[in-house]
């Protein structure tokens, strides 16, 4: 029978330290911020765990601090003269450090370029449902690739696909903007169509009612 199979589990000794620091310096290094050991400046300013200065100190001192309060020191400002470091939970300033991250990924808006095929032999509808196409994906916040290929001896008639373009750049109006007018790569013709950023205008002020003038000497006064 194994030894270790039945009983009292076994008690954390220094390998479960060892490993909970391992961890703890890998994640440091993928941050590049350094910590604890890794401090190297002969000086630092340090902040305490409240915010508060602690003054100009050795880094072993403030990490003999640091330690004894069973918290870390980090390097939060190293271009600073001296360097700032500041004691702290450093598990718990990456986790708010990761949080923040991705509070600001979520706010960011990814712009989507989505593209609309024309071709110079277009017919009318075709062209309608393309062009609304174009407006909603403006509308939608995304950038609009007017595209138009030319085959074969179309090649020889570039203006009827400039003429193309051009009329969905006007049909569009105040929907877009173009960001990059009409050009030729090889066989293709295309433009760049961004939404506009129109401002709204300012709400007209409700006109406030104007104070009853005073009635002048020697008029008469309405009596009941």
């Amino acid at each position: 029978m194994h030894p270790r199979r039945f009983g009292k589990a076994p008690k954390a000794g220094r390998n479960d330290i060892w490993r909970s620091t391992i961890a703890l310096d890998k994640r440091s290094a993928k941050s590049f911020i350094r910590i604890n050991d890794r401090i190297r400046a002969r000086e630092i300013r340090v902040i305490d765990e409240n915010g508060e200065q602690m003054g100009i100190l050795p880094p072993f001192e403030a990490l003999k601090i640091a330690r004894e309060r069973g918290l870390d020191l980090v390097e939060v400002s190293p271009n600073a003269v001296p360097p700032v470091c500041r004691i702290q939970d450093y598990g718990r300033f990456l986790y708010e450090k990761e949080k923040s991250e991705r509070a600001a990924k979520k706010k960011q808006k990814i712009i989507v370029v989505k593209e609309v095929k024309f071709s110079v032999t277009v017919d009318e509808h075709d062209y309608q449902t393309k062009k609304n196409q174009a407006v909603k994906f403006l509308a939608g916040g995304d950038k609009v690739k007017a595209s138009l290929r030319f085959r074969g001896r179309q090649m020889a008639h570039r203006e009827l696909g400039y003429a193309i373009v051009n009329r969905l750049i006007q049909d569009i109006g105040e929907a877009g903007i173009v960001e990059f007018m009409p050009r030729m790569e090889g066989t293709i013709l295309h433009a760049i169509l961004a939404p506009s950023k129109k401002q709204e205008a300012p709400k007209p002020k409700p006109a406030e009612p104007k104070p009853a003038a005073a009635p002048q000497a020697g008029a008469p006064v309405a009596q009941a």
